[in-house]
């Protein structure tokens, strides 16, 4: 009995922590003059992890930005290892910093969240079972019955969005309700590889890459998340409205190109 005891003792020494057998975690986060909100959104992301789940980096893309949002991450990242910033000197779009974010990722999986955290790090954790369940991708839903919005966008841009669903559903994606959330969490491998098929640098990328990567025949699971409109969007509503019917037919064009 005291040698299977002991023998017990050996291999609960040789089993790694509870954190080691889960999944490391890249945050991508874009910013564009996020001067005001980035070190309260880092602090905010950083402390979650500090629980069981596993950080390996937080990226931050600067857009170009021009109001010192730079110095405000290099100052919180000045004692921590694990925050990472990549700069543009140009304004190239939120569509070209997420890729590069993503393109460059080191964890195991890879996480898209705003710069404002409109959609809450703790919402990560109604997205990961789902890889767990062998889905590819995972993304945040502000439309389905479980979604839950603290404070929705203007009635302008919710008209927008409601034609631009139907629009998109239409001509490209069917099967998803809301892919315009900025809160989603793929395998790197899947990130490599849907991100690499990109093209569109503005605010379609998120459309775009759901339907390359429905077209590569990922899994891809939506998931109703708690949400709040914290600011203004810097999107041109009215002129970017005008844009939409020509992208979502040039991305049609392209998609049939693309093989599985």
């Amino acid at each position: 009995m005291d040698s299977l005891a002991a023998s017990q003792k050996q291999l609960d020494l040789d089993e790694p922590p509870v954190s080691q057998l889960l999944p490391s975690v890249s945050v991508i986060i874009p910013a564009f003059n996020e001067a005001q909100t980035i070190e309260e959104s880092l602090r905010r992301i950083s402390e979650y992890f500090s629980g069981p789940r596993r950080l390996r980096e937080i990226v931050v893309v600067n857009d170009g930005s021009t109001d010192g949002t730079a110095e405000v991450v290099r100052k919180f990242a000045s004692d921590k290892h694990f925050v990472r910033l990549i700069t543009s000197n140009a304004n190239r779009g939120k569509g070209y910093s997420v890729r590069q974010g993503m393109l460059t990722g080191t964890g195991d999986l890879l996480l898209m969240c705003d710069a404002d955290l409109s959609t809450p790090i703790e919402e990560l954790e109604k997205l990961l079972p789902w890889l767990q369940r062998g889905y590819d991708i995972v993304i945040a839903s502000r439309d389905l019955p479980d979604s839950h919005l603290e404070l929705p966008q203007p009635a302008l841009r919710r008209g927008l969005a409601t034609i631009f669903r139907g629009l998109r559903r239409l001509l490209i994606l069917r099967s998803l309700r809301d892919t315009q959330c900025g809160f989603k969490l793929f395998r790197r491998d899947t990130a490599r590889k849907v991100f690499g098929y990109q093209r569109d640098n503005g605010w379609l990328f998120d459309c775009e890459i759901l339907a390359v990567a429905e077209r590569l025949g990922c899994r891809i699971k939506e998931v109703g998340v708690n949400w709040r409109d914290h600011a203004p969007s810097r999107v041109r509503v009215l002129r970017e409205s005008l844009r939409v019917l020509p992208a979502l037919l040039r991305l049609r064009w392209r998609l049939a190109r693309i093989s599985r």
